[in-house]
């Protein structure tokens, strides 16, 4: 298979399966008779009367319209949760070691078996909230898809490539790339062994690029990097049953249908799933002294009706030069109004060497202090400040937000991967005042 794209992000897209030519019908959206025999199906991102900046939508041609299925049931399965109030609330400083992959064949797991809710707020229902989940997995889904009745996933895979099958078409996700799967499409997931990553889940808001401000028309994340799969489907039937899970309500239900839900032959519309490769990002930086906050680091940002207040951001921390004079040049000490999670998808972190592994987190709750270890704070104190590369083969990320997260019991006690001893890191910071 030979993946193609489309690039742009927001972008008015149009596709067809080359094996239909003439799939997408001119001039109009809703022939009374669609060419091939094809049903019109309009996927709505945004309310209808959203202003025309903001409004999203796709219209998708396919053999048979989605509907088509038995009604759902509940689905008993996995650690997703949007319960907020399992556990007592925890302000301390945590940190996750690497979270642990099933060994197959003894637990095969696969995307959505494998999907465990780690922190988040807010709630589905009321379309405000975000959720942070971890996924672990071994094997493919098979005949079986997921679609997002909550939210927008923004996917980040650590270990293992992701081979994402959408109605919009098919897109390979390595790691040091991220994919966005946006409200209600539906997805399946191909893995090739054992296969980790992290999850930004948001409700009622979708993702877009942030406003660069003095910065100008270029830089961070450019538009034209983001990529947008081709249209393909399979007109395959199932008699054994397909099923189609839904996450409504922070729950699963699961339909069967006697049909592949990858039958779209062509599409129109921005409404899409899209990707994007880490390493395209322009990263801005202070060339005199001082630090820039780490806003300049945002990729992506979903933002709530307060200017300038995200719900989330996603920030990386990519190679760059380090230049500043007369600065200490690690991240600085640190209490702050917005959570902070952090993830590491490989190399080591510039400001906790040890102990901060790829595969784990950790999450610095709202006016939790936070900062770098004692040995960073000594090493960089005492360094000759020439220009140099820092984070050179890492990469580290954030998922920033405004809401104050709870940890569920599987982060806190469950996964049994929480590092006890984290505080200990800061406990060797000595007195230097000297007056």
């Amino acid at each position: 298979f030979i993946f193609q794209y489309m690039s742009g992000f927001g972008n008015e897209h149009a596709s067809e399966d080359p094996r239909c030519p003439g799939a997408l019908p001119e001039g109009q959206n809703n022939p009374q008779v669609c060419p091939y025999g094809l049903y019109a199906e309009q996927l709505s991102g945004s309310a209808f009367t959203c202003p025309r900046p903001t409004n999203k939508r796709s219209w998708l041609y396919r053999i048979l319209p989605s509907v088509c299925h038995k009604p759902f049931k509940p689905l008993q399965e996995g650690h997703l949760t949007h319960n907020w109030d399992e556990v007592e609330p925890d302000p301390n400083q945590l940190r996750w070691k690497p979270f642990e992959i099933p060994k197959a064949p003894q637990h095969e797991v696969d995307f959505v078996s494998g999907l465990h809710t780690l922190c988040g707020a807010g709630e589905p229902r009321g379309r405000h909230g975000i959720a942070i989940h971890i996924y672990v997995c071994n094997i493919s889904m098979f005949n079986r898809c997921l679609y997002n009745s909550d939210g927008d996933f923004l996917i980040v895979p650590q270990q293992g490539k992701l081979l994402i099958t959408t109605e919009f078409g098919k897109m390979m996700v390595e790691p040091n790339e991220i994919c966005v799967i946006q409200l209600g499409m539906r997805f399946s997931v191909e893995v090739f062994g054992e296969t980790r990553g992290y999850i930004l889940e948001v409700y009622g808001a979708h993702f877009e690029l942030p406003d660069l401000g003095p910065i100008g028309a270029n830089g961070l994340a450019n538009p034209r990097d983001f990529l947008v799969p081709v249209a393909w489907y399979e007109d395959r039937r199932v008699p054994g049953g397909y099923t189609v899970i839904s996450k409504y309500q922070g729950k699963l239900f699961a339909a069967q249908q006697e049909f592949s839900p990858f039958n779209v032959v062509a599409w129109h519309g921005n409404y899409t799933p899209y990707k994007y490769q880490l390493d395209k990002f322009m990263v801005i930086n202070a060339v005199a002294f001082d630090h820039a906050d780490p806003s300049i680091f945002t990729v992506l940002t979903a933002k709530t009706t307060r200017p300038g207040v995200a719900l989330a951001d996603f920030v990386i921390f990519p190679p760059r030069w380090g230049v500043a004079n007369n600065t200490f040049r690690p991240p600085y000490y640190h209490r702050n109004c917005m959570s902070e999670f952090m993830g590491l998808i490989k190399g080591h972190y510039e400001a906790k060497e040890e102990g901060f592994q790829p595969g784990g987190g950790s999450l610095h709750s709202m006016m939790t202090p936070h900062g770098p270890d004692a040995d960073c704070f000594e090493k960089a104190s005492k360094a000759k400040l020439e220009p140099e590369r820092v984070a050179e083969g890492t990469m580290a990320f954030m998922f920033e937000t405004s809401l104050s997260l709870a940890v569920t019991k599987w982060g806190l006690q469950t996964c049994n991967r929480l590092d006890k001893s984290y505080y200990q890191c800061w406990e060797p910071l000595k007195s230097h005042f000297n007056p």
